[in-house]
């Protein structure tokens, strides 16, 4: 086991939920933090609330690789390198293939899948030089599809695959490599798709066996720092979630969707209609972000 005492954690959408709760636990194992986010008022405050002997805030846009590298440099400047870097920054968008804004979508790509390249790509030479540990914030929903989630679940397949790939590359280098893989957890995202709409928390019901259960921000945090501490290629929160992984094939299959399907006719229109009369297919505070 690793220990976290004096490593260098850089953690992108640090400011709220997983993010600040993994930056609180790192912090007591005295770890040092480079945290950055586009919100800057809760950034502030949780670097009020840690201390900033051993916390360095970055507002900075995932998306922008220049940004991405002048707050590595910054982390390196204050703290003389990266030990571990987090991609951890993401957004979800509203509704069906059909009804979603196009531009969410791109958005969504932008940040989910673009930022995490620009994370990794801008804190991996020093990652490398000290033979460090990088994680990949994906989800269950690279493992089981839903319906009204084409945009969240086409970006976490996708960087679950780019953290396969980076960890082959690396791996000779002394650089280990994971991805995390989260059912439904009580974030403010979360929380901002149930109060915008109703439908969300009925699929969320809906939805077979234990893939309708949501956990807590607390034991997904807990699950990322023992997966930091082990550099597991894995980090599953709960840990059932592990083997979706396993019935990914089946979960793809008619028997697999069957449950699901049965939904689907009256659930997605009314889904939609709600996103329609919302007049935006993102959470309103992502939405405001994205406004000049």
């Amino acid at each position: 086991m690793t220990s976290l005492k004096d490593k260098v954690v850089f953690i992108t959408g640090g400011a709220r939920g997983v993010g600040a709760e993994v930056a609180r636990r790192l912090h007591g194992k005295g770890a040092k933090l480079v945290l950055t986010d586009l919100d800057e008022a809760p950034l502030k405050e949780l670097a009020a609330e840690l201390g900033e002997d051993r916390v360095l805030t970055v507002v900075a846009d995932v998306r922008d690789l220049d940004a991405m590298l002048a707050a590595v440099d910054s982390g390196t400047e204050r703290f003389g390198g990266i030990d571990v870097v987090i991609a951890n920054a993401g957004i979800a968008t509203y509704g069906s293939v059909l009804q979603v804004d196009p531009q969410a979508f791109k958005t969504l790509i932008d940040v989910n899948v673009v930022g995490v390249f620009n994370t990794v790509r801008a804190a991996l030479p020093s990652v490398i030089d000290r033979r460090g540990y990088v994680l990949i914030v994906s989800s269950l929903a690279a493992y089981a599809a839903a319906p009204g989630m084409a945009p969240y679940d086409t970006a976490k397949a996708g960087v679950e695959h780019f953290a396969n790939s980076l960890r082959l590359e690396v791996a000779h280098r002394g650089v280990d490599v994971g991805s995390a893989h989260m059912s439904w957890i009580d974030t403010p995202l979360v929380r901002d798709t149930k109060d915008d709409l109703s439908t969300f928390g009925e699929l969320i019901s809906k939805l077979p066996g234990p893939l309708s259960k949501t956990t807590t921000v607390q034991k997904c945090g807990e699950a990322f720092v023992n997966g930091i501490e082990r550099r597991k290629r894995r980090v599953n929160c709960p840990r059932w979630v592990g083997l979706m992984r396993w019935l990914r094939p089946l979960l793809a299959t008619p028997v697999g969707e069957s449950q699901t399907l049965k939904s689907v006719p009256d659930l997605l229109p009314r889904m939609d209609a709600e996103v329609a009369a919302l007049g935006r297919s993102m959470g309103a505070r992502t939405d405001a972000l994205e406004k000049p």
